[in-house]
């Protein structure tokens, strides 16, 4: 049964051309990016026992061989230069494959649930001036299909295109605005592989056994049942991950959370466990950039505000990864996905670009809360990421709140001083605690001067 999925796919290589006996997944094919300068894996299968050269055109001295085992399998590294192309690459046995139209250049992998599956055709702001023109022959995408497996899957059902206004309009948004960032500002080719599926939780993302052997996680697992999208853990992670590992990358972005709500409390460190996971597939601690989940009215039993909570403490208990905050980019807090993608891109872009490629292109990081100081009747508050200080859209913000020992939060008075903010009000006399935008709709009245929105945010643990 769980190599069903496996044969099918090798039997029918066999059928297109049964003299083609060497076979590749399909994330090695014409038009894809391998990761520069890096040695970067390559496998297939082919005759057991059979050796397999590989020769590169960028590296025609250097032959690679590997011999296939008693399975069939084989697999090798091969050595990619700097950025360039198009390049091919020649796979010879008993069979002879081909790979034409290959670049060198930077590679990401573009995850998570509906805002970042969401494309043109969902209607995004300025989607049809994008997608008119999306002609980057230097950004390649490789999407995969949406299909779940309950074991984890050699191959998927996908192939990599050059980027055309056809191509663009058929994958993620954010995917695309962030690798066109990359291609403009680096000048080297960029690929995409988009697995990304609107409702998802994290824990399909997930390879099962680090659920179910880790008692917290599986006590407290997403366990909701919907006609739309799988909830089983790893159902995904089988078949939207697994079948490229360990293909080359520099890093990953995602965009998930909302399906999470619900068993919030776990979500840092269902993350933690995802980052890890892949970390470990790919053989590389690449860099994870992460979107905070946007304002949107969730109702009565609305946590959202606790799941933003969660994924800022990942970036704090995981290294190498970031969060951009996105919360000003609504357009209708009664639809959960906003519809400015465009910008989502930039700032997961002017992320990795400042923290992966050390490129110095300003500020790139919201405002955060630092440190509280009670000052009488008065709180002080300190945010980092403000060097060049803090603004108000209005006069002054009307978002802070404060409350005294009795929890009973009040709306605050609010002086910005640089990069602080006093914050007082007549009905608390003794200030214990403060928040900014913490619940599931407010949008931001307080920003760097860079523009940044300040991170929603609380002081207490109540």
């Amino acid at each position: 049964m769980k190599q069903l999925f496996l044969t099918i796919i090798i039997l029918s290589a066999f059928t297109t051309n049964m003299f083609a006996k060497i076979i590749l997944p399909s994330v090695f094919a014409d038009n894809m990016v391998l990761q520069q300068n890096s040695d970067v894996a390559i496998w297939g299968w082919s005759d057991p026992g059979e050796t397999v050269k590989i020769v590169t055109s960028w590296n025609t001295k250097d032959t690679v061989k590997v011999k296939a085992d008693n399975s069939s399998a084989w697999k090798t590294t091969i050595k990619t230069t700097a950025a360039g192309g198009p390049y091919s690459i020649r796979i010879l046995g008993s069979s002879n494959l081909e790979l034409k139209n290959v670049m060198l250049g930077e590679v990401w992998i573009c995850s998570g649930q509906s805002n970042m599956e969401w494309s043109v055709n969902a209607k995004i702001i300025n989607g049809e001036e994008e997608a008119a023109k999306a002609n980057h022959p230097n950004i390649r995408i490789f999407h995969v299909q949406k299909i779940g497996s309950e074991f984890p899957q050699q191959t998927c059902n996908a192939s990599w295109a050059v980027c055309t206004p056809e191509t663009m309009r058929s994958t993620s948004a954010i995917g695309y605005f962030f690798a066109r960032e990359l291609q403009q500002k680096l000048n080297v080719p960029v690929g995409i592989i988009v697995s990304a599926w609107g409702g998802t939780p994290a824990e399909v993302w997930i390879e099962k056994s680090r659920i179910e052997n880790n008692p917290e996680l599986n006590k407290a697992k997403y366990n909701e049942n919907f006609d739309w999208w799988p909830g089983t853990a790893g159902a995904l992670y089988n078949s939207m991950i697994y079948p490229v590992v360990p293909y080359g990358i520099a890093g990953a972005i995602w965009y998930q959370g909302e399906s999470n709500c619900g068993n919030y409390p776990i979500y840092s460190k269902l993350m933690k466990t995802l980052i890890e996971n892949w970390r470990a597939d790919f053989k590389k601690d690449f860099p994870f950039y992460q979107v905070q989940i946007a304002p949107y009215e969730y109702g009565d039993k609305g946590t959202s505000e606790y799941l933003r909570e969660q994924q800022e403490l990942v970036t704090k208990i995981v290294p190498n990864t970031g969060m951009v905050v996105v919360s000003d980019l609504v357009d209708n807090i009664r639809d959960i996905h906003p519809r400015n993608k465009v910008d989502v891109g930039k700032r997961l872009a002017n992320y990795a670009l400042a923290e992966t490629y050390k490129q110095n292109i300003g500020e790139y990081k919201s405002p955060s809360f630092e440190s509280m100081k009670v000052e009488r009747d008065k709180v002080r508050l300190t945010f980092s990421n403000a060097t060049k200080g803090l603004k108000s859209t209005g006069k002054t913000s009307v978002k802070f709140l404060i409350s005294g020992n009795d929890q009973k939060f009040v709306e605050a008075t609010a002086k910005i001083e640089g990069s602080t903010v006093i914050l007082s009000s007549k009905l608390v006399k003794t200030p214990v605690a403060a928040r900014f935008c913490f619940d599931d709709t407010s949008m931001p009245d307080v920003f760097s001067n860079e523009g940044l929105p300040l991170a929603p945010f609380r002081t207490d643990t109540w």
